[in-house]
């Protein structure tokens, strides 16, 4: 995994100008960002580059501009946000190629942070159009993505610049491909996958390539349902996608002949409404009364959970078991959460975990910081969890 270049490479910094992709789409309600975790993940990069006396021009996107110049979902009231998280003054440029950006970039001192206005105003960008990234590249004498969460994309300022500029992966992007090689790249075995969340519909490539990379599949939350069902069993009022029962019978059959486990849930907690603190009862799988829905796994079926985290070297984690937004359906992510927690931090087990729900579920369990690593990127992480390429990461390699 070591076939791609990082900063360590990188010799004779001062006064060179790097183009920096970063993931600054970071979540806003009323103007003021909520959570600076992926400003964070980056801040070690940029003043890495700043300290060595590189000239740090800052590539990013936000929200969906289709190609046109949004104001509300412009850049520069994030460049502030960047400043506080760094300690470090950061400038802006109102757009990211012509002449506004050359005539910043022509204004740098070495060790200087300049943050480009949205890569997405221009319709080049999603289309890696070779004339935008020309002149992307015109900025630059290096390209460091650090950007993972936007590799699963061949965008201009994600795969098109590497093949203009000498290109090198950032220290997040670095971090994150070492700990996805130990996930399911090369890993220690045992390996168990838990795989959670509502819908079968939006995971069944990744269930269909896990099957042939792991040794045990615990599949949680609504998907659960639907491969309950699949088996004839009734489940009431779940959450269920009926229709999906041959693709679950599929995925059961290719589990079967790679030696793969399904663990599903054997008891469940169920409730007539979805709401927090709702009167509710655990049953067995088989005895969920027509009016109800499982909305959390039970306690037998945490047991075998946890059981399969102690047997396991390398857990893979994407979905949470139930509905831990709403108490006390949050019992069986929970105890698996610590369960694996606890198991990390006494070196009995490589953890990774990735999606947007998971990441909120070991944040609500408290055990982020403790796993082995914890991707915040959504859609890349999930593409490579399915096994399919990431062409900001190959670009990388060659």
């Amino acid at each position: 995994m070591t076939a791609f270049k990082t900063l360590d490479d990188l010799t004779d910094l001062p006064g060179k100008r790097v183009l920096l992709r970063v993931d600054l789409n970071v979540p806003v309600k009323d103007g003021k960002v909520t959570d600076t975790t992926r400003i964070e993940r980056v801040a070690p990069t940029i003043m890495e580059l700043s300290t060595k006396g590189a000239r740090v021009i800052l590539l990013a996107h936000f929200g969906r501009p289709k190609g046109e110049a949004v104001p509300s979902m412009s850049l520069a009231p994030i460049a502030g946000v960047v400043e506080d998280v760094l300690d470090h003054r950061v400038h802006f440029a109102a757009d990211c190629i012509g002449e506004v950006s050359a005539k910043a970039v022509n204004a740098m001192v070495d060790g200087d942070v300049l943050l480009l206005e949205n890569t997405r105003f221009h319709s080049g960008e999603e289309k890696n159009d070779p004339g935008f990234v020309i002149e992307l590249a015109k900025n630059g004498d290096i390209f460091v993505n650090d950007a993972f969460s936007a590799a699963h994309r061949a965008h201009a300022s994600t795969e098109g610049l590497a093949h203009h500029l000498p290109a090198y992966a950032g220290r997040t992007m670095q971090a994150e491909l070492l700990a996805l090689e130990k996930g399911l790249g090369n890993p220690a075995r045992p390996v168990v996958a838990i795989v959670g969340g509502a819908k079968v519909s939006t995971k069944i490539d990744l269930l269909k390539n896990l099957v042939n990379q792991v040794d045990a599949l615990v599949i949680g939350g609504g998907m659960a349902n639907t491969f309950i069902a699949a088996r004839g069993i009734d489940v009431g009022k779940s959450l269920c996608e009926h229709d999906l029962a041959a693709t679950a019978k599929e995925i059961e059959a290719a589990a079967a002949a790679s030696g793969c486990a399904i663990v599903l849930p054997v008891d469940g907690v169920v409730a007539r409404e979805f709401k927090a603190e709702a009167d509710n009862e655990t049953v067995a799988i088989d005895a969920i009364p027509a009016d109800a829905m499982m909305l959390d796994v039970g306690p037998k079926s945490i047991d075998a959970v946890n059981a399969w985290i102690t047997k396991a070297d390398t857990l893979v984690w994407n979905g949470p078991l139930g509905a831990f937004e709403i108490p006390p359906f949050d019992a069986a992510t929970v105890s698996a959460a610590k369960h694996a927690a606890a198991r990390t931090r006494e070196g009995l087990l490589v953890s990774v975990a990735g999606g947007g729900d998971t990441v909120s579920a070991l944040n609500h369990a408290g055990v982020t910081d403790e796993f082995t690593y914890v991707s915040t990127a959504g859609g890349a992480f999930l593409e490579w969890m399915e096994g399919k390429p990431l062409p900001g990461v190959d670009v990388l390699k060659a």
